[in-house]
């Protein structure tokens, strides 16, 4: 006996949480200063969402090519890793990140201009476990919060170098 096809079936699953935060800030340092800054792993606990970097891999270049990371949201510590995705000398390097919770990526654009370079930093993450999925306003509440000021703090640190 056939059987009819279903139509308009609806999924029982839902949405997975999502969220992006984006921002943009000016460093008087040239592209290439910041460049080598994002190569060096205690850069990224500044950025934004990390506040440990340990495990580093970096190859024979000086280039770092992942690294795992700690971080504390909402009183609660994860460890993940981060592995490369996306990179263009000296313009834009992005990585893969990952714990047990949320996964995302993290994109630094760099944007040389005639005063220094602009830098953006994007973070998109989502939920992957099941108590993230509860929770998941709360951690990504404070990692956009976070964000601006992890920018511009590290804006202003390389502009005093430069």
């Amino acid at each position: 006996m056939e059987r009819p096809a279903v139509t308009g079936a609806t999924s029982l699953v839902a949405a997975v949480p999502a969220q992006s935060f984006t921002h943009t800030s000016h460093s008087d340092a040239n592209a290439e200063d910041l460049w080598k800054a994002l190569n060096q792993p205690a850069t990224w606990e500044a950025i934004g969402g990390v506040d440990r970097v340990f495990d580093p891999i970096v190859d024979d270049n000086g280039d770092l090519r992942g690294f795992s990371f700690a971080t504390v949201v909402a009183g609660k510590p994860y460890e993940g890793r981060a592995r490369p995705r996306e990179r263009e000398e000296p313009r834009l390097i992005s990585w893969d990140i990952a714990n047990s919770e949320i996964r995302g990526v993290t994109r630094v654009v760099l944007s040389p201009n005639a005063s220094g370079t602009g830098i953006t930093v994007t973070l998109e993450m989502e939920s992957v476990g099941l108590l993230s999925r509860v929770f998941f306003p709360v951690i990504a509440s404070a990692v956009g919060n976070g964000l601006p000021d992890a920018v511009e703090s590290f804006a202003a640190e390389m502009s005093q170098r430069a």
